[in-house]
């Protein structure tokens, strides 16, 4: 599709591309790179940094952004520049601003060779609040293969060369255009509910259970298929750097690649699996029907990051533990922090912490005492143990029109960090 963009687009697209190199060139961003990369390689005494993911409050934070452009590709670039723009500006966390635009690679991927239907709620004000899938397969008394194929996948190399020389003709003088590859997930069970429904899945490990063996196997399979087509198309870009894995933020380290070679292997990126539609199995059953299927994803990736919302503590010694290149590990508010903590004492697992997200997200007004006493939680489970850690604060909806909290959480966070990181020391 041809590229372009109005004189004046292109000239107020040009000074927010300039004040965003600004940002990334300041010497606190390196401090930042240095603090993730010391947590994600295993330092010890590595501070732990603290960042606030403000995309999943998107309407609040981005208020009161003086936006220019209506529509199209410069609205696209508006958002993303004023945005990363505004994350340091107002935030004040560990976030690194970007140094480079990404481009991402223009991908068809075609997961069952069905249209699924999803059907969308809206909120009071016109935006998508929840959705509901019409999930095909009711019940697998008859098998799936007359309704489930296998993924196909295709990539548009033309069309992606097309976008980049237009960014870099637009913006390369000021900011590095560069290649932003596939992420590398696998969370299969995501995946298994958009083809049935969560009752159909627990009802179905009693009374078709091989049936759904195959059908994970197949979900395992296309994972991995798309994962090695990647490879094989040189799709795959470094992920060592100023990028996120899904759940993750961020993923700076000298642990990858761990090839040389000029060509990306899996083997040379973080990955991300979660597994947040198994909270009402057992261990024991998530351990026959989904740890095998999740573990051989696994196996394709250099550094792996689990989980997002979902307790860690019940599927850890029979099923996490034994997972291959496990470097990081979410640990939400449903999980019991100290318990968790005895179990990576010494492992070399990033306790990736994301505080309860009410704090924020619940009521105008900051409850500083307690958002101090959530940090301090954390922090206290992980005292006098070999853990590395770093928090991420997730899932904050809505600030109900106080932004500036958001700041403060920040502040109190790092005062509370401080205090621990200097103790440890001394």
């Amino acid at each position: 599709m041809p590229y372009s963009l109005p004189a004046e687009e292109l000239k107020h697209l040009r000074e927010l591309a300039k004040r965003q190199a600004e940002i990334a060139a300041l010497p606190v961003m390196a401090a930042r790179r240095k603090l993730w990369t010391d947590v994600n390689d295993n330092v010890p005494g590595a501070r732990p940094p603290f960042v606030i993911n403000p995309g999943t409050f998107w309407r609040d934070f981005m208020e009161g952004a003086e936006f220019r452009i209506k529509d199209g590709i410069g609205r696209k670039l508006e958002s993303m520049f004023l945005f990363n723009i505004r994350t340091h500006e107002i935030l004040g966390d560990d976030h690194v601003c970007p140094d480079s635009i990404p481009v991402g690679w223009l991908i068809n991927h075609d997961e069952f060779g069905i249209d699924i239907k999803t059907e969308h709620a809206v909120d009071a004000d016109g935006n998508s609040l929840g959705y509901h899938v019409e999930c095909p397969l009711k019940d697998l008394s008859e098998g799936f293969e007359h309704i489930i194929k296998s993924a196909s996948f295709a990539v548009d190399k033309a069309g992606t060369k097309e976008h980049r020389a237009f960014l870099e003709e637009c913006f390369g003088d000021i900011l590095p255009v560069v290649m932003r590859g596939p992420s590398i997930l696998g969370c299969l069970t995501q995946r298994l509910l958009r083809l049935m429904t969560m009752e159909t899945f627990y009802t179905e490990v009693y009374d078709h259970p091989e049936t759904l063996h195959a059908l994970m196997a197949l979900l395992r399979d296309n994972a991995r298929r798309h994962i090695l087509w990647c490879q094989e198309e040189g799709l795959l870009t470094l992920n060592n750097g100023n990028q996120t894995t899904s759940g993750s933020y961020a993923n700076f380290t000298t642990r990858l690649p761990k090839t040389e070679n000029e060509k990306v292997f899996a083997t040379d990126l973080w990955g991300q699996i979660d597994s947040q539609e198994t909270v009402g199995i057992s261990p024991e059953m998530f351990h026959e029907f989904c740890f095998p299927y999740y573990r051989d994803v696994a196996e394709l990736t250099g550094l792996l990051y689990w989980g997002c919302c979902e307790p860690m503590a019940p599927l850890w010694e029979k099923s996490l533990s034994h997972l291959p290149n496990l470097a990081a590990i979410s640990i939400s508010r449903w999980e019991n922090q100290n318990e968790i903590a005895e179990m990576l004492d010494g492992r070399g697992v990033v306790f990736a912490r994301k505080p309860n997200p009410n704090f924020l997200g619940v009521g105008k007004n900051l409850d500083e005492d307690g958002w101090a006493a959530e940090i301090r939680s954390t922090l206290e489970a992980v005292a006098g143990k070999n853990i590395p850690l770093a928090f991420d604060v997730r899932c904050v909806n809505s600030l109900n029109g106080n932004l500036p909290k958001t700041r403060r959480a920040v502040e109190i966070a790092n005062r509370e960090i401080d205090k621990f990181h200097m103790k440890c020391k001394h």
